[in-house]
C-alpha cells in the first residue's frame, strides 16, 4: 500500500492551495482519511479528518478556511486551503486507515509529506 500527497508549494498570505492524496496497492477498504501537519520544532498536529461516510472534523485553527473531501471510488482525499496564513506553513501529511484485505485489521498508513509555505 502506498499513500502519496501532492499539491504543496509556496503561496502568499491570503492565497489558496489544494492538496491531494492518493492511496494505492492492496486495498479492501479505507476507513478514516485525514491531513496532519508539522511545523519546524513542533509536534505533528491534526488538521482535518473525514470518515468513509464523509463526517468531517477540523482543528479549530483551520475551521472556516480549510475543507476536506474524499472520493471513495478513487481512494483519494483532498484538502482545499483558503485564506492561508504564515502560521499554516508546515509539512502536510496524509493519513489513511486501510484494511488491506477482507477480515484483516485496519492499518494506519502515512504519506511522505508535502511542504506548504505561506509568505507574509
Amino acid at each position: 500500500v502506498q499513500v502519496v500527497e501532492s499539491g504543496g508549494g509556496l503561496v502568499q498570505g491570503g492565497g489558496s492551495l489544494r492538496l491531494s492524496c492518493a492511496a494505492s496497492g492492496s486495498i479492501f477498504s479505507i476507513y478514516t482519511m485525514g491531513w496532519y501537519r508539522q511545523a519546524p520544532g513542533e509536534q505533528r498536529e491534526l488538521v482535518a479528518t473525514i470518515t468513509r461516510d464523509s463526517t468531517t472534523n477540523y482543528a479549530d485553527s483551520v475551521k472556516g478556511r480549510f475543507t476536506i473531501s474524499r472520493d471513495n471510488a478513487k481512494n483519494m482525499v483532498y484538502l482545499q486551503m483558503n485564506s492561508l496564513k504564515p502560521e499554516d506553513t508546515a509539512v502536510y501529511y496524509c493519513n489513511a486507515r486501510i484494511v488491506p484485505m477482507k477480515l484483516a485489521p485496519a492499518i494506519d498508513y502515512w504519506g511522505q509529506g508535502t511542504q506548504v509555505t505561506v509568505s507574509s
